[in-house]
């Protein structure tokens, strides 16, 4: 029996799992994100990092599910640099929403939320996606997400709103150069990972009430851009997937007792649901 390949790709990075016989290995990429990579990149990205030996001339399907997506050059863009890689015609390019929302909700119905890097939601019926709200990206968007987080910190940081012991941590982590930050955001590539990187602060502040703060605001602008836009949200469980929504599900169980809604799965990633779904 042949292998089905799976992948869950961010901005980040690319989580792959190889599927055969009810087994599955796990291994892992740089993220291949439409916006972020060209044809040559990605497939020098397949070339030097996914590792999965013969098993390459032997599958069968390939399921890539990836931010980005929805635009139809984009969606070619993914599928050129897969068929360039493996050579073989059953790959399907999905979004990392659908991606989500089945690894959360298998076959059932629900309302999925990613709080990773980036953040979306959208109701599932089941089988498709039949309400999703737009995704804005980090700029003008991505409420609650990683980038999100971040830009706060740094707001908080540069601002002088943080108290002194935020303040004092803040630089002796990252130090007090304001140009050289500047020029990391926009100058270079990639500054939504950059800007998420800052939400560690968070994690090794927890308690601080401005850190909680931070957090929780977030949080709220995500709910109210997102999950209270949707009727079915006290109906069906609400399940989140996300690196982001998993280190601070408290702040999201809280929120959701606050409006009377029942979260669900709460994932770091989707990939186990998944592999399970594509079993």
């Amino acid at each position: 029996m042949p292998y089905i390949l799976v992948a869950d790709s961010g901005s980040t990075k690319t989580d792959w799992s190889l599927i055969k016989d009810g087994k599955t290995k796990k291994l892992s990429t740089t993220g291949i994100n439409p916006y972020f990579v060209s044809e040559t990149s990605g497939a020098e990205i397949l070339a030097n990092e996914l590792k999965i030996g013969k098993a390459q001339h032997d599958i069968a399907a390939i399921h890539f599910y990836s931010a980005g997506v929805k635009a139809p050059q984009n969606k070619k863009l993914i599928e050129q640099i897969l068929k360039h890689h493996f050579g073989i015609k059953n790959i399907f390019v999905h979004s990392d929403m659908l991606g989500a929302a089945r690894a959360t909700c298998g076959y059932e119905k629900g309302v999925t939320a990613i709080l990773g890097t980036g953040s979306n939601s959208c109701f599932f019926d089941g089988n498709k996606i039949t309400k999703q709200r737009a995704s804005l990206g980090y700029i003008i968007g991505d409420e609650g997400s990683g980038t999100y987080l971040g830009k706060k910190v740094l707001q908080y940081f540069f601002y002088d709103t943080f108290d002194g012991d935020l303040h004092e941590a803040f630089i002796n982590k990252y130090g007090n150069d304001l140009p050289a930050v500047l020029e990391r955001i926009y100058k270079q590539p990639l500054p939504n990972r950059y800007l998420a990187g800052f939400t560690e602060f968070l994690q090794e502040h927890r308690g601080h009430y401005m850190v909680e703060n931070i957090v929780e605001d977030s949080f709220l602008e995500f709910f109210n851009a997102n999950i209270l836009k949707y009727r079915e949200s006290w109906k069906y469980p609400i399940n989140f997937v996300g690196s982001v929504a998993h280190t601070f599900k408290d702040v999201l169980e809280n929120i959701a007792a606050h409006y009377g809604v029942e979260i669900g799965t709460i994932a770091k990633s989707p990939m186990e649901g998944l592999v399970k779904y594509h079993k």
